[in-house]
């Protein structure tokens, strides 16, 4: 059962009381009984000396009983006392509360102080009476020529001493009485006093427990609970300056981690995951339901496991590059490093899948460089050296030789160049001035700048582009766009074909297609056409002169411009490009008043 701090002080107080009053109740019992009785002896024994002295003058009629009696019945009147005279044989000789001659066995030499008399000593004896009352006792001897002969002894009932101590206890149970009643009071009021400060302090202490650090008990005063309630104040200020600044951290540091381009997984002492960042999640397609797990339950590979296992084991950072195969392979350098605070292990996934990709595009890319700068260059300087040797001398022979170094040079030439604007593209040092294009105008010259290789061929060149079509874009752009296109189509078409740039509105778009009727391409190699030094047909492309760089150019310019171009063919049936550009408002009017 709990008891209240009310209850708690009354309780306190009345024992401190009853306490007291007991002290004080024992020692009055014991000293003023003590006392009174010492008190009534000394009076007893003075008034005995008195009697003594009396009989010692008269001698009591010479021994007769009767006169001793007589006498002893007098003296005890006037000593208020009972008067008792025995023989030095301890035989009775009159007591003025007993008849002539009773009880005159020498039974009274065994009574204390009688016996102590009898020795000539003055005796003292306490006990009780025949009547249960206590009695106080004085006997002094009796002499006779200087001789005892006897002992004379008073004897007086201590009723009043009783009383006295008597009266004294239910004094002092009346004040305990009156103690409790005034300690209950005062225990009420001061308790309730304390009490309502102890609850305030309770309700501000609940308060900041339950996260409310600013609550202050305000508390007034100089004793212990108004510097306890200080004290809790000051608490709850440090608290919420702590917990602001653990707040600030904990944003910062999430703000920090929900940013990272990185993933980050966290494992606790346990080894389950305790922290996943978003970008973790959406680089492993992880869900929310991950925290708690085991890493090897989201991330299958035992390189992963291994590199867990020789940090934790160690204590030392790791570092391992594995590849995952989900919706499609990712490339992914994992950084594990030890958490010395908690005994878990911190792990850092950085996707360098575009990283590798690219390492592989380079190297690829220096070693077509090489193999397309090797092929000319090596024809140049092979027939260099044959002119060099003698061949000069036979002008017909010179004369070709010469001619097909000239080739290989425009080759040469024409390659670095196709090199440097793709590298200016992909530098985006390219400047492009975007603006209306009148599209009809650029085709026809893009058109008429292939049409001689394509009439020595026999190949048909049509036009079907709107006069009031505009795109928005860079014109010079646009037309090297449709220059390279209709150059690939009329490289690689067999004579007497068509090629035929079209152009149209669809979806709030403008596209332009180049078609032809040629050989076509196959599926299996239209994903990468776009790609640098890409050829269906490698031999037969380097026959022709080409660098292999066209349509990489060509996507990069229609990307620049915010365009998209794609292709489509059929084997045997000819090839679609088709580049996608926006349209000019003024074009965007005309088409809606048309319709």
């Amino acid at each position: 059962m709990r008891m209240g701090i009310r209850a708690k002080l009354f309780l306190v107080l009345f024992l401190l009381i009853v306490a007291s009053v007991a002290a004080v109740d024992v020692y009055i019992s014991l000293v003023l009984e003590r006392r009174l009785t010492e008190s009534v002896s000394r009076d007893l024994r003075i008034r005995l000396e008195l009697v003594r002295s009396q009989l010692e003058r008269d001698n009591a009629a010479g021994g007769d009983a009767g006169a001793w009696k007589k006498a002893i019945d007098r003296l005890s009147e006037q000593a208020h006392a009972r008067i008792t005279v025995v023989q030095g044989d301890g035989t009775l000789i009159a007591d003025s509360e007993l008849p002539s001659g009773e009880a005159s066995q020498p039974y009274w030499s065994t009574n204390p102080e009688v016996a102590q008399a009898l020795q000539g000593a003055e005796g003292f004896s306490v006990r009780e009476g025949e009547d249960g009352q206590k009695v106080s006792y004085v006997a002094l001897p009796f002499r006779q020529g200087g001789q005892v002969i006897g002992a004379v002894r008073a004897a007086e009932p201590l009723a009043a001493v009783e009383d006295a101590v008597a009266n004294v206890h239910r004094t002092l149970l009346s004040s305990l009485l009156m103690a409790t009643i005034v300690a209950g009071a005062v225990s009420i009021l001061a308790a309730e006093r304390a009490a309502a400060v102890v609850r305030r302090l309770t309700e501000s202490a609940s308060r900041m427990a339950a996260g409310d650090l600013e609550v202050r008990t305000r508390a007034q005063g100089g004793d212990e609970l108004a510097e306890l309630g200080r004290a809790l104040d000051l608490l709850a200020v440090n608290l919420s300056a702590a917990i602001g600044a653990l707040r600030k951290e904990r944003d910062l540091l999430g703000g920090i981690v929900s940013a990272m381009h990185e993933g980050l997984l966290v494992l606790d002492d346990a080894g389950r995951i305790a922290v996943t960042n978003p970008a973790l999640r959406e680089m492993l397609q992880l869900g929310s339901d991950a925290v708690g797990k085991y890493p090897r339950e989201v991330i299958r590979h035992p390189d992963f496991a291994s590199m867990l296992e020789q940090c934790k084991r160690s204590g030392e950072p790791a570092q391992v590059e594995i590849e995952l195969v989900r919706l499609k392979p990712t490339c992914l350098l994992l950084h594990a490093v030890r958490i010395a605070e908690t005994g878990g292990l911190l792990i850092v996934f950085v996707d360098v899948t575009e990283i590798r990709r690219l390492e592989r595009v380079r190297t690829d890319f220096v070693a077509n460089v090489s193999h397309e700068l090797r092929t000319p260059i090596t024809a140049i300087r092979g027939y260099a050296e044959t002119l060099r040797a003698g061949a000069l001398i036979d002008r017909d022979v010179a004369a070709n030789m010469v001619e097909i170094i000239f080739r290989q040079s425009e080759r040469l030439s024409r390659l670095v160049e196709d090199l440097l604007e793709l590298s200016r593209l992909e530098a985006r040092e390219f400047k492009l001035s975007p603006e209306p294009v009148e599209l009809q105008d650029t085709a026809q010259r893009a058109a008429d700048a292939v049409r001689p290789r394509a009439e020595s061929k026999g190949i048909r060149l049509e036009i079907d582009v709107p006069a009031d079509l505009r795109a928005v874009g860079d014109e010079r752009a646009i037309e090297q766009v449709l220059l390279n296109l209709l150059d690939n189509a009329v490289k690689y078409m067999p004579g007497g074909g068509e090629v035929k740039i079209a152009a149209r509105v669809r979806d709030g778009r403008c596209e332009i297609e180049v078609r032809d009727n040629g050989v076509g391409i196959e599926a299996k190699h239209l994903s990468r056409l776009f790609e640098r030094f890409y050829r269906v047909d490698k031999g037969r492309s380097r026959d022709m002169g080409g660098t292999g760089l066209g349509l990489a150019i060509v996507k990069h310019l229609v990307a620049a411009m915010h365009g998209d171009v794609q292709v489509a063919s059929t084997p045997g049936a000819g090839s679609t490009f088709t580049v996608i550009l926006p349209l000019a408002a003024r074009a965007s009017r005309a088409i809606a008043a048309r319709a």
